[in-house]
């Protein structure tokens, strides 16, 4: 169905790959502006979660008066399925599985494949090389990085991550892009964590090392940082809604490529093997029991 209301600098039919939390928050971004938008999701159980995620994140838009739209008319845009062949008429496909690099390539590979060869791919990615994964693919040109944040919907910012083979058309119009969803683009070249992922681990990383050594509990470390320094979140409790694992993983690619000063603490290595996750299981640095 067609949107009257589209940005014009906006692509009219996107796709996502991946329908969890960060996936479904690009989509409700998409949707919201106008775009036809498609997520594509590896089991019916899976589409069906996607589904109801993206369509409860609309809804809450609406309750909470970030959009005048329809529900209904909003919800006709929307598409979820299990099948790649289906992104092939997509102007704009968005990969945002997890951060395992055989899987990104993987999925990136099935996607271009499917695509026109006009049409452009983005990663979701955090940390992950942008020229590596564009070396695998037939089109580098046509791909880049649109990191996200999480949560979508209220964040303002994306990191757009031009690699050395980036078209300046794509270029361009990602910047466009990301201010027709009502945010801002901070534009960095391809390194290791970017800009965001690099800064953001470091002074995590940091805090974790100060509660190991006892010099201070985690809810006093992110005070510090919140009170302090005029963090939204302390890093702590972003760990914690990012996940550890998923912050272990990034230390871990980090310090392979940057060094030592990037090595993800004990305690960090414990709590992953224990369970302990963060807002996902309940339990991280802080206690998440009951709370959403």
């Amino acid at each position: 169905m067609s949107n009257s209301r589209l940005p014009e600098n906006l692509p009219a039919t996107v796709g996502v790959l991946g329908g969890g939390r960060m996936g479904a928050g690009i989509a409700h971004a998409f949707l919201l502006k106008g775009s036809n938008v498609l997520v594509v999701e590896r089991d019916e159980e899976s589409a069906e979660a996607a589904r109801e995620r993206v369509e409860s994140a609309a809804a809450k838009s609406i309750e909470m008066g970030a959009t005048d739209g329809n529900l209904d008319e909003m919800v006709s845009r929307l598409a979820v399925t299990v099948d790649y062949d289906d992104f092939a008429d997509r102007q704009l496909v968005v990969e945002a599985v997890p951060e395992d690099w055989d899987l990104k390539v993987a999925s990136l590979r099935g996607i271009e494949d499917r695509l026109a060869a006009d049409a452009y791919l983005a990663s979701n990615t955090s940390s992950l090389s942008v020229d590596g994964l564009a070396q695998e693919l037939k089109r580098p040109q046509n791909f880049l990085g649109l990191h996200f944040f999480n949560p979508v919907p209220a964040s303002t910012l994306i990191e757009v991550v031009l690699g050395e083979r980036t078209s300046p058309t794509l270029a361009a119009a990602a910047k466009r892009w990301v201010e027709a969803l009502g945010k801002t683009a901070v534009v960095v070249n391809d390194a290791p964590g970017f800009a965001s992922s690099r800064l953001g681990v470091a002074i995590a990383l940091e805090a974790m090392r100060m509660v190991e050594e006892g010099v201070a509990s985690a809810e006093d470390i992110d005070n510090a940082m919140v009170l302090g320094y005029k963090h939204p979140t302390g890093p702590l409790r972003t760990t914690d809604i990012v996940g550890l694992d998923v912050r272990l993983g990034i230390a871990e690619y980090l310090q392979s490529t940057l060094g030592e000063r990037f090595a993800p603490p004990q305690i960090l290595k414990d709590k992953v093997a224990r369970g302990e996750l963060g807002r996902k299981t309940g339990k991280g640095f802080f206690d998440w029991t009951g709370k959403s």
